[in-house]
């Protein structure tokens, strides 16, 4: 029986992890691109629910099998008006970049802001006496601390295929109210669970 030759056995086991490792960061990417993601809140628009530095899972998958309801949180690409530009990458820079963000050895190059929708395409919007009213009718916010109050605004009509998003923290938000509504193909998906804390988990 011929024998193995010297050195082939600790380069075939080099080459079966490297396989492996390679093949798990790959689904790892892949999930966090087309599945779930982890954010966490940099801000205070939507205290007292979610505080600073919290982490929660959004999910990607939510919108692909129905639309966006009044109520949800999101989570979408911040408007160009309210970031600065960053400098155009090469396509090679912006691959090797997006593959190191899908395993979260680096940070997103896009910020992302974190609100409620409020407002679905086609709704007239109005707020006045700290309410927010759609189509004529009081629009009851439970997720609200008592006495949240809402600065006037409208009437407004969201247009097709934009959502129109508010902070819970009405007095501490730029949302919708200072941008805008939101293009809907810019919502990276539904908020589904805050996961950090651990003893503040819960569902949204």
């Amino acid at each position: 029986m011929e024998q193995p030759k010297a050195g082939s056995r600790p380069r075939r086991i080099l080459i079966e992890w490297g396989s492996l490792a390679l093949a798990i960061l790959l689904l790892t990417a892949g999930l966090r691109l087309f599945v779930a993601q982890a954010f966490y809140i940099p801000s205070g628009s939507m205290l007292p629910q979610l505080q600073i530095n919290d982490r929660i899972v959004v999910s990607k998958l939510a919108y692909r099998l129905h639309s966006p309801r009044r109520g949800d949180v999101v989570v979408f690409d911040a408007p160009s008006t309210m970031v600065a530009p960053k400098p155009p990458r090469s396509l090679p820079v912006r691959i090797g970049r997006g593959l190191l963000e899908g395993i979260n050895v680096v940070k997103p190059a896009k910020t992302e802001f974190v609100k409620r929708v409020v407002g679905l395409p086609g709704d007239e919007l109005e707020s006045r006496n700290g309410n927010v009213y759609v189509n004529g009718s009081l629009l009851v916010e439970p997720y609200l601390p008592a006495g949240v109050r809402t600065t006037n605004l409208g009437p407004v009509r969201v247009p097709k295929g934009t959502l129109f998003v508010m902070g819970d923290n009405r007095t501490g938000s730029s949302d919708s109210r200072v941008f805008g509504p939101v293009p809907r193909r810019t919502v990276v998906g539904r908020a589904v669970m805050k996961v950090w804390p651990v003893g503040s988990a819960s569902w949204l």
